[in-house]
């Protein structure tokens, strides 16, 4: 849905946010079962509509089934649901339909400002925490190739503070908050606002309060609520912003990655790969 969120109530937001994430069920639901699945009033979700510009629900469903029917996402999904028995539960259909998804959501505009914001900072801070780990790793291991300064954060709770005492206002941090937003990346985003320094809020939240607090937020899908959540489409993103980084003093991480090479090759005796 490619609605304006800033002006939604907190009802309005959780009512658009379980539509993101459900919206085939909700294509087949009433307004009575909407309502008593988020534990709100009947009232609440039919004001909603209005809110987001439609009539009604019914104009609602009317609009998103012509879409699906046609989106490239739409159409994986649908294979997707054709699909009966198979070895692997993660099949080529359901990943392809996640990285499309991610894709789909992606706002070119902000993800390029992301990338700059990443050029210009002095360091860069990586607050991953559960299976963000190994995506703030690979984050680390790339763009320190292009010799950035990187810091992952490995203070939790209360330690954390011993962290935030060394962030500056040219610095930036990629923060990863995957279906809620922790306490650490909460404190930080409210001392962002105090020391002024930029943030980029990795999400598969597509509707989210907090997403507002970050300087800059990308969208990665992990699949639904109630299922295994995937890294690709949180991969595919990381990776692209690796490439993207790289690109922008293209001739200079050339030189670098050359120099890697004759090192490599220099010492290949030493410390074999």
């Amino acid at each position: 849905m490619r609605i304006d969120y800033t002006h939604l109530t907190e009802s309005q937001w959780k009512i658009a946010n379980y539509i993101e994430r459900h919206l085939e069920e909700v294509l087949l639901s009433t307004e009575q079962e909407i309502a008593n699945k988020l534990g709100i009033s009947i009232a609440t979700v039919s004001r909603f509509w209005k809110a987001i510009g439609y009539q009604n629900l019914k104009a609602f469903k009317h609009d998103m089934k012509e879409e699906l029917a046609v989106s490239p996402a739409g159409k994986i999904r649908n294979t997707g649901n054709n699909l009966s028995g198979g070895t692997f539960y993660l099949s080529v259909e359901k990943g392809v339909g996640l990285l499309q998804e991610t894709m789909d959501h992606q706002n070119p505009k902000v993800f390029e400002r992301s990338i700059d914001a990443l050029m210009e900072a002095n360091r860069i801070f990586i607050l991953a925490l559960g299976p963000a780990k190994g995506l703030a790793e690979l984050l680390n291991y790339r763009m320190a190739r292009y010799g950035k300064k990187i810091h992952l954060i490995q203070q939790h709770g209360h330690e954390l503070f011993e962290e935030m005492i060394h962030f500056k206002k040219e610095d930036i941090i990629i923060i990863f908050a995957f279906t809620r937003l922790l306490p650490e990346a909460k404190v930080l985003l409210q001392y962002q606002r105090e020391k002024h320094f930029q943030s980029i809020l990795i999400t598969d939240q597509l509707a989210a309060r907090f997403s507002s607090s970050a300087t800059y937020t990308l969208f990665a899908s992990r699949g639904e609520a109630n299922e295994f959540h995937s890294m690709l489409g949180p991969t595919i993103l990381i990776e692209n912003m690796i490439l993207s980084l790289g690109l922008r003093e293209k001739e200079e991480n050339i030189k670098r990655l050359e120099k890697l090479a004759e090192l490599r090759k220099k010492f290949s005796v030493d410390l074999p790969r």
